[in-house]
């Protein structure tokens, strides 16, 4: 992987500005000395790993991210109370079902995104994307990718389906413009 001309000394300034206010935060000093070995481990490591980093989509649209994160926040904190109520009462009255979920999203970050949001609801969690991006060795897109669930108690399936697509991967697919 190249790096262009002006991403040749900081090719990921963010992760080299999160460096450097780190170290010093970890030493809680700004002595001259800790100022320039920040600065040093700022450019370097980013030099360093930047070979082994894969192209990730960019955030294109923060502000509907920060909404998402409020939105994922709000329907932890709903299925919590609903898993305890659920768990509490008769457990014979649960029904457990794998979900196999078909997904639009193409990129790994986004995909892993949308799993680790559902795995994060209590009630839910994701056991495979397939096929993986990166396991399609021979160059072709495969027709569909699909995210299994697993569910502690569903009663709809093709509920559940809709709500993901529509409450999770649709503002995913926005915040990156997939």
């Amino acid at each position: 992987m190249r790096l262009e001309a002006k991403y040749r000394w900081l090719p990921t300034p963010f992760r080299s500005l999160m460096l450097f206010i780190v170290w010093l935060l970890l030493n809680n000093s700004v002595a001259p000395g800790h100022l320039i070995l920040a600065a040093i481990l700022a450019v370097a490591i980013p030099l360093a790993t930047f070979p082994f980093r894969t192209k990730q989509p960019l955030v294109l649209r923060p502000g509907k991210a920060l909404q998402y994160l409020l939105l994922v926040l709000y329907d932890i904190l709903m299925a919590n109370i609903e898993v305890a109520i659920k768990i509490l009462g008769p457990t014979r009255k649960l029904k457990p079902a794998f979900v196999k979920v078909p997904i639009d999203l193409a990129q790994s970050m986004p995909i892993t995104i949308l799993a680790s949001t559902v795995s994060l609801t209590p009630g839910t969690v994701s056991a495979e994307v397939y096929p993986w991006p990166e396991d399609m060795t021979d160059g072709t897109e495969p027709q569909q990718r699909y995210l299994l669930i697993h569910v502690l108690d569903l009663d709809d399936e093709a509920a559940l389906i809709d709500t993901i697509k529509t409450r999770y991967e649709k503002p995913i697919k926005e915040i990156f413009a997939c």
